[in-house]
């Protein structure tokens, strides 16, 4: 059955709350998911939040805090001791624990590092934190099931269990050479029918897909993606096993990415969210609005260097606004197909026919709508034959020139680096517009002669 927060709901364990009837509100939450009750504090207030996360067993606690809106688990764990903290992420996967420290300050992680009982575990967190934010290492955990390729499959399978208490899904299980060295992963099907006394290097599969500790994380993705794996393993230069990446981190990756691309295609130059302050959406919103009236400066600028055409065709005036939203959507429409090509790695072949197939596909296109236009124009507007011939021109030059733009300009800024998403939306919208009204006036100015 589906958890449903009804106001109803909210209100009782509102009440509850007030009258301290813990043992009701455990009651309530006792057969509850982590992920529903992460929701159910995000509808209440700050301190009855705090009332909640204290009252419940960190076991579940821990979990809900990694479900937590990033704003309210920041004010909560504010007002949470460095000892408090502690008790929290002690249940948590060292990855888990990891992006629940980094939001600290670095004198908090110090200081919760410090309180964790459990030397190796905060070890590991401190390794996890020294990685960098796009990186494997900052998406990997150090809990895994590993065995020597010496061991029989009898003392395999014994310290399999031992070892399988302290990971909270078991994917797959790697080999390891007496150096740690990532050699192979064994089939849980052989290991099962083998026999007690066969070594497991008789038995493992030497072919393993990794990742290295430093690749970047969106490359993760689409390795793990390519080859339909729900964990890879992360090694060094050495190729020491060093821990793995779960599906489950790549799914939030691939979330967070989708959203950034989703608002930088948007215009807006940062994370925001719907609940974020006025101040907060303003920033990420001016930025790309100055840069829209800077281009719309330019396009009115442009307009006046074709002043002489008004007053001998002002009819050309009226198809400005026309030829500037094509040369816009045109390339948005193409520079969103080459993002997402470039987010899933399906783009292929050479650029040489990329470009004939940009112009092949331009042309078309702009000749039905130049056809639709022409004859709308001269049937119903009643426009000469010159000036229709002039808009069609115009329209085609231009969804073709805003074609391989589109294109291009993601395909350029991937190969520098910077995130092809930064093409779309306002930046290559703006700059067609402006496009669109040279390619326009400077084609009217050779058919009709101003």
């Amino acid at each position: 059955m589906i958890f449903e927060i009804t106001s109803e709901f909210l209100e009782d364990l509102k009440s509850l709350i007030n009258l301290g009837n813990d043992t009701q509100i455990k009651k309530i939450f006792k057969e509850v998911h982590y992920a529903d009750i992460a929701e159910v504090l995000d509808e209440l207030s700050f301190d009855d939040a705090i009332y909640i996360i204290k009252l419940l067993d960190s076991e579940k606690t821990s979990e809900i805090l990694t479900e937590l809106d990033e704003d309210i688990r920041e004010k909560i764990l504010e007002n949470l001791s460095a000892k408090e903290i502690a008790e929290e992420i002690k249940e948590m996967d060292t990855d888990d624990a990891a992006d629940i420290i980094g939001e600290l300050s670095e004198e908090r992680q110090e200081r919760v590092i410090n309180a964790l009982e459990d030397v190796e575990y905060a070890a590991d967190i401190k390794e996890l934190l020294s990685y960098e934010d796009d990186s494997a290492g900052s998406l990997m955990a150090k809990e895994l099931v590993k065995v020597y390729e010496t061991w029989t499959v009898a003392g395999c399978l014994r310290r399999i269990r031992g070892q399988a208490k302290e990971v909270t899904r078991v994917h797959s299980i790697y080999v390891v050479d007496k150096e740690e060295k990532l050699i192979g992963r064994l089939s849980l099907k052989d290991l099962i029918t083998a026999k007690n006394e066969q070594k497991i290097a008789e038995i493992y599969i030497p072919k393993v897909t990794f990742v290295h500790v430093n690749e970047h994380d969106e490359e993760v993705a689409k390795i793990m993606a390519k080859y339909d794996l729900e964990a890879i393993p992360v090694v060094d230069d050495n190729h020491i096993l060093l821990g793995r990446i779960t599906i489950d981190d790549i799914v939030d990756l691939i979330r967070d990415e989708a959203d950034k691309d989703y608002q930088m295609a948007a215009g807006f130059s940062q994370d925001v969210e719907v609940n974020d302050t006025i101040w907060e959406l303003t920033k990420a919103r001016l930025p790309w609005l100055i840069l829209a009236l800077f281009g719309g400066f330019i396009s009115v600028s442009v307009l006046g260097s074709f002043n002489g055409a008004m007053d001998r065709f002002p009819e050309l005036f009226f198809f400005t606004p026309l030829i500037a939203a094509m040369a816009g959507n045109v390339g948005v429409q193409s520079s969103a197909i080459i993002v997402q090509g470039l987010a899933n790695d399906s783009l292929k072949g050479s650029l040489f026919k990329r470009l004939l197939k940009e112009i092949a596909q331009g042309l078309l296109n702009g000749v039905v709508l130049a056809a639709l236009l022409m004859s709308a124009g001269m049937l119903f507007l009643g426009f000469p034959f010159k000036l229709g011939i002039t808009v069609a021109i115009s329209l085609i030059s231009v969804i073709i020139i805003a074609s391989i733009i589109g294109t291009f300009i993601p395909i350029i800024l991937d190969k520098r680096g910077i995130d092809p998403a930064l093409a779309t939306g306002p930046f290559i919208t703006t700059s067609n517009d402006i496009l669109g009204i040279i390619i326009y006036f400077s084609i009217a100015k050779l058919v009709l002669g101003f």
